[in-house]
């Protein structure tokens, strides 16, 4: 088949119909037929968007008032590509920008590739057409994530035939197009299934997100939908919040997690690109967990972000790192750079630290993020699957719903189930800022804090070393390249 580039995207190294190393680690597809394989391939292309290479992934977090990467002297200064992340004071011509956009056309890109193989092959069979269906999801998917972060964008629906200029969609339009699809397919979809492919409980989710966006990306608000979907998910009775750990849905081995929905399925040698660890970990914490590589001293919480936790919230003490660090034997570890021993400190004296600041500022402040375990002997790159979709947010959003819907208080029982597992307290009376909280104290660092400030009104308000942002600061603009391309794109 001829394939047409199209401007927009920087496509690299097509997959095609190989064995994507049994993405789903659990042996559920073993042995796939060629019309699986049309399936797995597109799947692939969701390793791109989480850290490593992942600008998603980033965009959403360090744009909001939950991780920071401040300046170490010159570490991770970087052209002060994570500040105007920040700070809301990004370029269309910053990493972030440039890269996120071309890693989310290439999802689209498969879809639409592999979407054509098969309704060309003339095979018509319920298998077949199932594939295509959920294929269509995953570029739904895809097209979710576009608006939400670029608002207008082409929306693609053909490889062979893609317009070599095209224009623009509005948000609306796309909205009402993916809103669509995946109603068509969803009942192609399976209920149980490999989590890190489209099942009726990801398609579900993925209803209830843009629904619950909707007046963000429509101007009309559609909670009444949003909190149906959640109903949808929950009735399924297939996924349950472990009732015992706040660490069990981040663990190495976390594939079968009951509180995965959705994940992107990660493993140290065959599909890396995971590694939280490695930027956010101080340069000793190698010994800590018998690392076999030594980490980079890179990201933190910001301060309000870690103070947002009661003292006796678990996932205070067992999702960030502080205080005095010791080795795998339980010896203090010593900075000698610093000429110190290694006190990790919750507070970031400032985004740039220059060289006005002691060196155990600059080297031990702001807590540490191991949110997803860190085995011992962990290599670059990390096991751990990520959750896009996570049923603790399916209760968080059926509880917004409830009481957007209704009244405060309303949505306190699905909120409290989260909160008893976390030992962080009754839950009475919660309005919507006390949803917006405890969504960011549970979700944290899993990519929803941008689109959940954004959604309350508080994306552009003032916190810690960013100044308040404008409306237009709610998308990122297209990236310069593509415009330089296509003139289109920036009309």
């Amino acid at each position: 088949m001829k394939r047409i580039v199209i401007y927009i995207l920087v496509v690299s190294g097509l997959v095609g119909c190989t064995k994507f190393d049994d993405i789903a680690k659990d042996g559920s597809i073993t042995d796939p037929t060629p019309a699986e394989l049309k399936a797995i391939a597109p799947y692939k292309e969701l390793l791109d968007i989480i850290d490593d290479n992942g600008w998603w992934f980033w965009a959403q977090e360090v744009s909001s008032d939950e991780v920071v990467f401040p300046t170490r002297l010159t570490d991770w200064d970087d052209g002060g590509k994570w500040r105007v992340l920040h700070t809301h004071t990004w370029t269309n011509d910053v990493d972030a920008v440039n890269s996120m956009w071309s890693q989310i056309y290439d999802i689209v890109n498969e879809c639409n590739r592999n979407i054509e193989d098969l309704e060309f092959s003339g095979n018509t069979s319920e298998e077949t057409l199932n594939i295509i269906g959920e294929l269509k999801i995953l570029r739904a998917f895809a097209y979710y994530l576009l608006i939400d972060n670029y608002g207008d964008v082409p929306l693609i629906t053909s490889f062979s035939n893609a317009p070599k200029e095209p224009t623009k969609a509005t948000r609306s339009e796309i909205f009402d197009f993916i809103i669509t699809d995946i109603k068509e397919n969803i009942n192609g979809l399976p209920v149980v299934g490999p989590k890190s492919f489209a099942t009726k409980g990801m398609a579900f989710t993925l209803l209830a997100k843009l629904y619950l966006n909707a007046q963000v990306y429509t101007g009309i608000a559609d909670y009444v939908s949003a909190e149906a979907y959640c109903d949808s998910v929950i009735n399924l009775g297939i996924y349950t919040v472990d009732a015992n750990s706040v660490l069990t849905p981040f663990l190495a081995d976390n594939s079968q997690s009951p509180d995965h929905i959705f994940n992107i399925s990660f493993d140290q040698d065959k599909r890396q690109g995971f590694r939280l660890h490695m930027r956010t970990l101080h340069y000793l914490h190698d010994a800590t967990f018998g690392m076999a590589v030594g980490p980079w001293n890179g990201f933190a919480a910001v301060e309000d972000h870690y103070n947002s936790y009661s003292s006796g919230d678990k996932r205070k003490t067992d999702w960030f790192i502080t205080g005095l660090q010791k080795d795998l034997d339980g010896n203090i570890l010593f900075d000698e750079t610093a000429g110190a021993n290694l006190v990790i400190t919750p507070e970031i004296p400032a985004l740039v630290m220059g060289s006005s600041y002691s060196l155990s500022q600059i080297r031990m402040s702001g807590a540490r993020v191991q949110k997803y375990e860190i085995e011992r002997g962990a290599q670059e790159n990390l096991n751990n699957d990520f959750p896009l979709f996570r049923y603790a947010d399916v209760l968080l959003m059926k509880a917004e719903c409830a009481v957007r819907n209704g009244a405060p208080g309303a949505g306190d029982s699905w909120v409290q189930e989260i909160r008893d597992r976390a030992n962080a307290g009754p839950t009475v009376g919660f309005g919507l800022d006390e949803i917006l909280a405890e969504r960011g104290r549970e979700l944290f660092c899993e990519g929803h804090r941008r689109q959940d400030l954004i959604r309350f009104g508080k994306f552009g308000a003032a916190w810690w070393e960013k100044a308040a942002s404008g409306p237009d600061r709610t998308t990122f603009p297209i990236p310069q390249w593509a415009i330089d391309a296509n003139a289109n794109l920036g009309l």
